[in-house]
């Protein structure tokens, strides 16, 4: 693996306010992960509210597209060509994976669009730009499904940790019966809210795990082939260990998901969609509004794998749909320490620790590609090279994984 698995004191880590545990804030905001810090916020709201302030919620428009268009003016400016390695693929391919060649190019992205941001600073940790090395490997052409890892819980028993009661080591001060098995489920508000109070529609559901995913009313018939979500960072791990796989790098990530291009801002272009043509399952529509994703992509919500076009490797859902857990611990100023080394970066696998100056006690894992509920009007976090993050045990239902696999050599 190229990452050390957290341990428990890690996992059980997070920043305490007012005696009441701030599990997961900006997961939820900058990255995918939500969970348990909800049942914290219900049992103290007056303790845990968000902060103050207002952004607009409304959906497109050509002040959008002028954005997209500034922008990949800046990108191709920044980025040198994609240099693939010339190796020849091994012979035999493990089933439902690709072949990523591998080679040398250039990482992160240049935006620095804040007004999508309920909160400043948040685009900030997408640069430098700058270059890496990354040998050849084998990656899952989706994410991993609902019927996959049910497989793997089958065969092990395998329990997760939305399945799991939290402990009041983990959540202290918060009482004994609202101590529940449960996870975050996205819940549309009925009117317009300013984006940086999350919580109107984030909600803590008890019961609602991956088998579960809307609540315990809820279940999988017919969704076999749709990502599983209501992961944490463990239970990915878990599954790829079993598998005989890992997590990708960042660095693997983001280079399957550029499909030999350099600076492109998606995996299929530059253009979010040609006519009336979706390349991808993300929010259209003014967000986080009950029936404002207008659906145009074809879904209200995750959608099944493969319901896209695949990018230059065969890789589907490399942006939108959900989140992806990435092996890599999170800082927001690892690629300034790339950089700074004036080399290119080789095999590079993240920082040895986490840091997040939001929120300097909790212990993060990279998030990568966005999800169904990224928006033009407040997070555009789909686009390649941008960033997200999450509390390594937090869960909801926009974010799960997808593994690699090294061939022998």
């Amino acid at each position: 693996m190229p990452t050390k698995s957290p341990s428990s004191s890690q996992s059980n880590s997070s920043r305490k306010t007012n005696g009441v545990s701030t599990f997961l804030r900006w997961g939820i905001v900058s990255g995918g992960g939500v969970g348990l810090g909800l049942i914290a916020y219900f049992a103290f709201p007056s303790r845990m509210g968000p902060e103050q302030g207002d952004a607009p919620n409304e959906g497109g428009g050509s002040k959008m597209v002028r954005q997209r268009d500034q922008l990949e003016a800046i990108q191709a400016a920044s980025f040198f060509p994609t240099i693939e390695n010339a190796d020849p693929a091994p012979d035999t391919a493990p089933t439902g994976m690709r072949w990523i060649p591998g080679g040398e190019f250039s990482m992160g992205c240049e935006s620095k669009n804040e007004s999508l941001c309920g909160t400043p600073g948040t685009t900030m940790d997408t640069v430098p730009i700058h270059r890496v090395y990354v040998d050849g490997f084998w990656m899952d052409e989706t994410e991993v499904t609902n019927a996959q890892f049910r497989a793997f819980v089958d065969a092990t028993g395998y329990v997760t940790i939305a399945e799991r009661k939290p402990t009041p080591e983990e959540l202290p001060g918060v009482p004994e019966e609202l101590l529940v098995a449960g996870s975050a489920v996205f819940q549309p508000t009925d009117g317009t809210v300013p984006l940086d109070q999350f919580l109107q529609w984030w909600k803590y559901v008890p019961g609602a795990c991956w088998k579960h995913p809307l609540g315990p009313e809820s279940n999988l018939d017919g969704l076999d082939a749709y990502p599983v979500v209501h992961i944490a960072f463990e239970d990915a791990e878990a599954y790829a260990k079993w598998a005989g796989k890992r997590l990708p790098t960042e660095a693997e990530w983001e280079f399957a998901a550029r499909g030999g291009k350099a600076g492109d801002l998606y995996p299929w272009g530059n253009a979010a969609r040609v006519q009336d043509r979706y390349f991808a399952n993300y929010y259209q529509g003014a967000f986080p509004v009950r029936d404002g994703d207008a659906a145009s992509d074809g879904f209200a919500g995750i959608a099944p794998v493969k319901q896209y076009e695949p990018n230059a490797y065969g890789l589907y859902d490399m942006s939108g749909n959900v989140w992806e857990w990435i092996g890599d611990w999170y800082r927001e100023d690892y690629y300034s320490t790339l950089k700074a080394t004036g080399k290119v970066a080789v095999n590079p696998l993240g920082p040895e620790d986490s840091f997040d100056p939001q929120e300097p006690g909790q212990q993060k894992r990279v998030h990568r590609g966005g999800s169904f509920l990224c928006s033009d009007s407040y997070c555009n976090r789909y686009l390649l090279g941008t960033r997200g993050k999450g509390e390594i045990r937090s869960t909801s239902n926009h974010v799960g994984f997808r593994c690699v696999q090294v061939p022998n050599k």
